[in-house]
């Protein structure tokens, strides 16, 4: 009823689609998993917004030989019609998109580089955290051998030194604006007893404020600001972090000439997960990839 077995694509189906006609002026590039943990490249379509129209090309892998050869097969004259490609910070990604649209500018997803610099801040605090597990089951072991009932410390809030820190989690995500009065007692707590957490939130959110800059030289300078600052702070976690931004610091300076974003990306990669979610998964990867087509290519 669907004429799945006459579809043109379905010897190959599995392996690649492309659609060189959706092809625009700004295109994003992400990374996707369909089936048991399978990753496909995802090239869509800004300017289509999600729906018909939007998927330019699936490919089976994330290799940049499996991407470029896949992408080759659209003439030059169309990819040189894109002038702007979102991505993340992948190299492979990178790689592979350099070699099929060299005409177009690179731009790193903000969202991926604000997740960056809030995982360093994470790990500061993870780090804290199994300190503190380590600390509390040695301080039990001991009363064990002395054959004393183990009392934890409580703190002000009703928190362990434990619970504090795994409870903390969601307040360092956010702008202390936006914290909540018990979230302003818990973070008042935790930067009394761990400075140097108090001292990574600061950079994290210093960092998420630059993307308020509206011009791309006065972001250049606040980010190097902000990279010397952060390589005076002495936290490895994020002089990590910092080396990542300044190998992709013009990918990342590209941004404040458009403002664009993989959002689009990431909203159809959604998408596809909730209809795989409405199939109950997938079995069938080349009928799924014939009902994908349909409704977005």
């Amino acid at each position: 009823m669907s004429n799945f077995n006459d579809w043109e694509h379905k010897q190959h189906a599995s392996e690649y689609l492309v659609y060189a006609d959706n092809i625009g002026e700004k295109i994003s590039i992400d990374e996707v998993s369909l089936s048991d943990g399978e990753l496909y490249t995802i090239v869509t379509n800004k300017a289509a917004k999600g729906k018909k129209g939007s998927l330019i090309s699936i490919i089976n892998g994330t290799k940049v030989e499996e991407i470029v050869s896949v992408l080759e097969t659209i003439p030059e004259q169309k990819r040189n019609q894109v002038k702007e490609v979102t991505l993340d910070m992948a190299k492979n990604i990178e790689s592979a998109t350099k070699k099929c649209f060299s005409v177009a500018n690179l731009v790193t997803d903000r969202f991926h580089v604000v997740r960056l610099v809030s995982d360093a801040l994470q790990h500061v605090r993870i780090k804290y955290r199994w300190e503190a597990i380590k600390a509390e089951n040695d301080e039990i072991k001991k009363a064990k051998e002395n054959k004393q009932t183990y009392i934890p410390k409580i703190l002000a809030n009703g928190d362990t030194q434990k619970q504090l820190l795994a409870r903390s989690r969601y307040l360092l995500f956010k702008a202390e604006f936006f914290w909540t009065i018990k979230q302003k007692q818990r973070a008042e707590i935790l930067f009394h007893e761990y400075p140097v957490l108090k001292q990574a939130y600061e950079i994290s959110m210093q960092f998420r404020n630059l993307y308020n800059c509206k011009q791309r030289f006065v972001a250049r300078e606040k980010i190097c600001q902000w990279l010397i600052k952060t390589e005076q702070s002495g936290i490895d976690e994020f002089n990590t972090a910092a080396n990542s931004i300044s190998l992709n610091l013009e990918n990342i300076l590209n941004f404040f000439n458009n403002r664009s974003t993989n959002a689009n990306a990431e909203s159809f990669n959604s998408k596809l997960k909730g209809f795989r979610g409405l199939l109950r998964g997938v079995k069938d990867i080349d009928f799924f990839l014939f009902r994908v087509e349909k409704l977005f290519a």
